[in-house]
């Protein structure tokens, strides 16, 4: 499903060139759980960003599902991310000014769905997550577990094959890192691919992926 080859990245500031990511090679199959491991300022992050299509290489090769993800302008880049990738985030990045299930609805709008039928995929998505009770709560309202429940479900709504998940756990306690690591094997068990990337010992302690991949100071180790 994912293919990176000899993919680097790096930033160039005051004429110093700063590496982010060096020759990274990984191949991904449909329906793996794949945990990209690695402290903080590893890479790993800059690694989900670029699948996700929110940043470019500065070189090397990404395909996904035969696509040339990097090449794709800004727009399709937008299409992209809406139809083939759930992204969940560390800090949940829910939109305070809206309720959770206009947060939910937020990843549909780039495929021009009839409203009706999006708050159907939007409920649905919520109810998957069990978090439907809370539709018209506001992000100051919820819990952390709730928040991250919420993600979830905007992560899955458009029902999107690639599921990428930075951090997933940071700010939540045991209970709910398992209660999430739960439904997120879950819908690894329905087919999409989950690429997790994380510092977060729960996850050494579960067997839960199919691979695990070291990053360190922006390579495979």
């Amino acid at each position: 499903m994912v293919v990176i080859e000899h993919l680097n990245k790096w930033h160039t500031v005051d004429g110093k060139k700063h590496t982010i990511l060096k020759d990274i090679n990984l191949h991904i199959k449909c329906g793996e759980f794949i945990v990209l491991r690695g402290v903080s300022g590893s890479g790993k992050t800059t690694l989900l960003s670029i699948i996700a299509g929110a940043d470019r290489p500065s070189s090397g090769k990404l395909l996904v599902d035969g696509e040339a993800i990097a090449k794709l302008p800004d727009m399709h880049l937008s299409r992209y991310r809406a139809k083939r990738v759930g992204m969940i985030f560390q800090h949940f990045n829910l939109i305070e000014s809206l309720t959770l299930l206009e947060n939910t609805l937020v990843p549909l709008i780039p495929l021009k769905i009839a409203l009706s039928k999006a708050k159907e995929m939007a409920y649905q998505a919520l109810k998957s997550a069990n978090i439907e009770h809370k539709v018209d709560a506001y992000p100051a309202q919820l819990s952390g577990g709730e928040k991250q429940r919420g993600a979830i479900a905007r992560a899955i709504v458009a029902n999107a094959p690639l599921l990428l998940c930075d951090e997933p756990t940071a700010n939540l306690d045991r209970e709910n890192s398992l209660r999430f690591i739960e439904k997120v094997k879950a819908l690894n068990g329905q087919g999409k691919t989950v690429i997790v990337a994380t510092h977060d010992p729960v996850f050494e302690t579960l067997d839960i992926s199919h691979r695990v991949i070291d990053i360190q100071e922006g390579g495979i180790a």
